[in-house]
């Protein structure tokens, strides 16, 4: 018997979510008096939900995933495949899917060699918080254990990523946290924290000052997002990165990449740190890497990092002592290998800088009409537009009124998103991540939706 979830029905499915399904990022009260939105399909862009309202979708599925649109017939037809031939088997052995990705991975990442396999972003940064600790007692006789994190960066829900979380708000109500996770300071020119000519080295320079009021022998590693997802759409300054690289050198600091959000094409390039010029020890990824249509994220380092787990067989304890179960899952593999195969063959890198570069200009049209535009930012399809109830002192919007903004594009028909319950008073950004497919008539139809509603909302 095949199971069929098909439906003529769809209050009943409506009234089951409600009773039974615990929504992410939700409160549930007011599910009392409104239906909970239902989506039921998607196309390239679009969305359509349970009470047939049609969407554009300018998040790519919410959590800026769905890189490549929805209703990828060859994606699915892949997963099938695979997991008819074989579904599942434990990380601790190879599978063809796993091997031949991490292969086509290694190829879109030089100086990186090795790929660990798990199912979230938050879990792929766990791992580097693990190998750094694993390395300070294998390595440094328990010294270089400290990991440092910036402010307004996010790296996952667990309780060891939520510790190196630069969003108070996240990581409100779920303490006490381990020790050894420092924050240093935010990169964010708009809100500039030192008057200098140099923005973008001083603000490295901040890390080098934390290095040294912590000790640089107790600092294993720095985490860092290559630009600033749901802090804000950061990109960091001219000069930054590479003051970056030069600090880790020179104290032996291991540095991580958290491509979570920017991996596999979202800023243009395959990962967000290539625009940069910078060599990492590890670079984690996962919302894109599969476009949302199967579970996966790696862990990735070099072999430098690698070869700190290789030693005598007989200690047993000399290698990472670590299991995801569901990184043996072989969908995630496969459905990574066709997801770059349309990345390349569609050309959508180029799309999304041509596309990023337009979006870019509409953005700015709209700063020169509304006065409640402040700042506009990005790079590629990742784009942010910081709302201000005073340019000259940046006040900040307040976040109910950012959020009419987005609830009234949503009753457009267009989703956007926003900083929220992230940053005290600096939840004030729209965010945009359409997916690498879009269109100059969707990002039109996008600006122009985000345009009525300052209109409607703010006057």
């Amino acid at each position: 018997m095949t199971l069929n979830l098909q439906t003529n029905d769809l209050g009943k499915v409506i009234e089951a979510d409600r009773a039974h399904v615990w929504h992410h990022l939700s409160q549930h009260k007011v599910y009392e008096t409104v239906d909970p939105r239902v989506f039921i399909e998607g196309k390239g862009m679009r969305l359509w939900d349970a009470k047939g309202n049609e969407y554009l979708d300018a998040v790519s599925g919410g959590v800026w995933t769905v890189n490549v649109g929805y209703g990828r017939e060859s994606i699915a037809n892949a997963v099938r495949d695979q997991l008819v031939k074989l579904n599942y088997y434990a990380g601790a052995a190879g599978t063809v899917p796993g091997a031949l990705f991490a292969e086509k991975l290694i190829e879109k990442m030089p100086g990186m060699t090795r790929v660990y396999y798990s199912n979230s972003g938050s879990e792929a940064n766990e791992k580097v918080y693990k190998m750094v600790r694993q390395i300070a007692h294998r390595r440094h006789g328990g010294n270089k254990w400290k990991i440092l994190f910036r402010e307004r960066d996010y790296h996952g829900t667990t309780i060891g990523t939520l510790a190196t979380s630069g969003q108070p708000q996240r990581a409100a109500q779920y303490g006490p946290y381990p020790d050894g996770f420092v924050m240093v300071p935010h990169c964010l020119e708009y809100r500039k924290q030192w008057d200098v000519e140099n923005y973008g080295e001083r603000a490295a320079d901040a890390i080098e000052e934390v290095i040294l009021r912590e000790g640089p022998a107790t600092v294993g590693c720095l985490v860092l997002e290559p630009v600033t997802a749901g802090g804000g759409v950061i990109v960091p300054p001219e000069g930054y990165w590479k003051r970056v690289q030069e600090i880790c050198k020179k104290y032996d600091i291991l540095l991580h990449i958290d491509e979570v959000v920017c991996g596999l094409g979202r800023t243009g390039k395959w990962f967000g740190y290539q625009h940069f010029d910078i060599q990492p020890d590890f670079v984690t990824m996962a919302k894109g890497v599969a476009s949302g249509y199967a579970a996966i994220s790696c862990t990735v380092t070099t072999e430098r990092v690698f070869e700190m787990f290789k030693d005598d067989a007989s200690d047993p304890m000399s290698y990472f002592r670590d299991i995801s179960t569901f990184g043996g899952c072989t969908a995630g593999p496969v459905a990574a290998l066709e997801n770059m195969r349309i990345i390349e063959e569609e050309g959508l890198l180029e799309n999304c800088i041509r596309m990023g570069d337009y979006c870019l200009s509409r953005l700015e049209e709209l700063k020169g009409k509304h006065k409640v535009v402040g700042d506009v930012r990005g790079k590629g399809l990742f784009l942010g537009a910081e709302l201000v109830a005073d340019r000259e002192t940046k006040e900040p919007l307040e976040e109910k009124l950012v959020q009419a903004v987005v609830a009234d594009c949503l009753k457009n028909g267009v989703i956007i998103g926003a900083t929220n319950r992230s940053l005290n008073g600096l939840n004030n950004t729209l965010c945009l991540s359409p997916a690498l497919i879009a269109t100059k008539a969707d990002i039109d139809r996008i600006v122009d939706a985000i345009d009525s509603a300052l209109t409607t909302v703010l006057g």
